[in-house]
């Protein structure tokens, strides 16, 4: 039943693409794999939602609403195992529903039999808790006014069955759970309590509005404080992350600011991952701020909790900033799904975008403290990271082996064997030893990258998108190309060419998907670089790279086409081709230079922009 969508990559590779276009032949191979990128939604009009059986809450990010305005009727109010009721639900048009049978003793439980469906053009069947077609929803967003459907009693069967429905009929309006009349066994005891199932919706208390910013002046005296970056002061500029815990003898004073883009939380957890985690949301709904507590399960949706817990709530709306501030008792009853203050956490400080107060994924990784901290001890002033160690590594070392070490490799290869012609290294041609070396690196640095994302999560992500992929494929040309070179057959075998052909078009494919990674790669929560000085640097990186490499061809060409002439006018041939030669080692030696200089500052502003994160 959720409508939402997830955020795209398809602007980024396109911007990856537009840019390998522009470099010499051999980039069609690129532009090939590139343009099989398109753009997923994960979107739920269809109404497969069996993600949400158990709750049958849409995560919509919205309260539900109190009273409900359709109807769940029976054609009888007794059944038998085996038997057939007829379910129909009506009222206001609506576009999305989710139907179950339900022990009306245990509304709580698993869904109890099977479904009928009467019109297969609105309706569909799901199973849920493993039960086929124990559950009906919607086949589309279309508008629908009343939906009929049979449900078949199984032979074991509770004494008394209820029907339960969310009906959705716009995004942020919907109902969980409206009851049907309880049927029973003929034979059945009295049910004498009738337990609805109607959700109360989670309703904020009225909340004040701040008459001035927070300050950091107490922060590490009298105030707990995270700060991003580490000078900030949310008084002086309201869009840098500030969260502040003050101890006012049984309670906590919470004040929270940061960038008006949407929502603002922060979360106590036992670990440095999502889920499990007791939560606070600001959350900006046109000109107001709605503040409420959350549980997080998994890597779900926050469901979002009546603010009962919350006391003094106030916000602010200015300057681009968004603030807001609450008080919370340190300990609270333990039915209550909060968690006690004054214990160690790892504490993560998350934003996002919202639309109508409906929250979506957060921009970027959220900040994480390196180590747990008790809020309720002694006041500090500490930052945190929004990316993990092994993350950061995985970047480093990818921008230094593609970035850096093969581009130059390429370069040498190409453009200076006749420059050092008689010089040797170790035995063999120096050209050819420099590239072998800063080739054999990429490799290398290739694969200890690679398996720096596994070590870190432990399994496959699902929610990076192409980069995870087009790395595979950069690792297996990564391996490929040495191994051929390692197999090259000598210089005046037939098969050389063969082998020149696919060492450089395989080398050449590594190149440009490896560029498509990186700008993938750059966008992504756990490496998630400031915009927009990321997008020109490995605008300005392609640039001089292709721009040598356009520059060196023509040089090459104009120097065969000089010594071409003079071989024609046979004048001094010797020492004009000697004298040409020279000057032309000369400029390529002092391209090199250039090309390595700005090479290299490219790739120190992206480390340099890795270790701040």
């Amino acid at each position: 039943m959720s409508y939402k969508l997830e955020e795209k990559q398809e602007e980024k590779a396109e911007s990856a693409l537009c840019l390998l276009e522009m470099s010499i032949p051999g980039f069609a191979l690129g532009v090939s794999i590139l343009l099989l990128l398109t753009c997923p939604v994960d979107s739920y009009p269809n109404g497969k939602v069996t993600e949400s059986c158990q709750s049958m809450t849409p995560e919509h990010g919205h309260s539900p609403q109190s009273d409900p305005l359709h109807k769940l009727t029976v054609d009888r109010t007794t059944f038998n195992p085996g038997g057939q009721i007829k379910v129909t639900l009506s009222g206001p048009p609506f576009r999305g529903f989710l139907l179950e049978a339900r022990d009306a003793e245990k509304l709580d439980g698993p869904a109890v039999g099977s479904f009928s469906l009467i019109d297969r053009h609105e309706s569909q069947l799901l199973s849920c808790d493993n039960v086929q077609d124990s559950a009906v929803s919607h086949t589309s967003g279309s508008r629908k006014a009343q939906i009929q459907a049979y449900w078949n009693a199984p032979s074991s069967v509770p004494n008394h069955i209820q029907f339960l429905v969310s009906v959705v009929e716009k995004y942020k309006i919907y109902w969980v759970k409206i009851p049907s009349p309880v049927i029973s066994q003929p034979n059945a005891p009295p049910f004498t309590t009738l337990k609805t199932s109607t959700v109360f919706l989670p309703t904020s208390r009225p909340a004040s509005h701040l008459i001035k910013s927070f300050n950091a002046s107490d922060c590490g005296n009298k105030k707990f404080c995270i700060r991003n970056p580490g000078n900030c002061d949310p008084e002086k500029e309201p869009r840098c992350f500030f969260l502040s815990f003050t101890r006012e003898n049984h309670s906590m004073l919470i004040e929270m600011s940061g960038p008006n883009e949407g929502y603002l939380s922060f979360a106590l957890s036992h670990d440095q991952w999502m889920g499990d985690d007791d939560a606070y949301l600001c959350i900006r709904e046109e000109q107001n701020v709605l503040i409420h507590s959350s549980y997080v399960t998994g890597r779900s949706h926050p469901t979002l909790e009546p603010p009962d817990t919350l006391e003094d709530m106030a916000w602010r709306l200015a300057d681009g900033g968004i603030q807001c501030s609450f008080r919370r008792n340190i300990s609270l009853p333990i039915s209550k799904k909060r968690f006690e203050l004054n214990t160690s956490y790892y504490i993560f400080l998350a934003d996002g975008g919202a639309d109508g107060g409906h929250i979506h994924k957060h921009f970027r990784h959220p900040l994480i403290t390196e180590e747990k901290h008790d809020i309720t001890d002694s006041p500090k002033n500490i930052g945190g990271t929004r990316s993990n160690l092994l993350l950061k590594a995985h970047g480093a070392l990818m921008f230094v082996a593609w970035m850096t070490t093969v581009s130059i490799g390429v370069l040498v290869a190409r453009f200076f064997k006749p420059v050092w012609p008689k010089a040797f290294l170790f035995g063999e041609a120096a050209w050819f030893q420099v590239h072998r070396i800063l080739m054999l690196t990429t490799s290398g640095l290739t694969c200890i990258a690679f398996m720096l994302p596994f070590a870190y999560r432990g399994s496959w992500s699902w929610q990076a998108g192409y980069h995870p992929y087009l790395g595979c494929i950069v690792m297996t040309l990564a391996i490929l190309q040495p191994l051929m070179a390692a197999f090259r057959p000598p210089s005046h075998d037939p098969r050389r060419q063969m082998f020149n052909w696919a060492h450089w078009s395989t080398g050449t494919a590594a190149r440009i998907i490896a560029v498509a990674a990186m700008f993938l790669g750059m966008d992504l929560p756990g490496l998630h670089l400031p915009d927009p000085g990321k997008t020109y640097a490995m605008i300005g990186f392609v640039s001089l790279h292709v721009g040598t490499e356009i520059l060196l061809e023509i040089h090459a060409y104009r120097l065969t086409r000089r010594v071409e002439i003079l071989e024609d006018d046979r004048i001094q041939i010797l020492q004009s081709f000697s004298v040409a030669e020279a000057e032309g080692h000369t400029f390529k030696k002092v391209v090199l230079v250039i090309y390595v200089c700005g090479n290299v500052t490219f790739l120190f502003t992206f480390l340099a922009a890795i270790n701040q994160l």
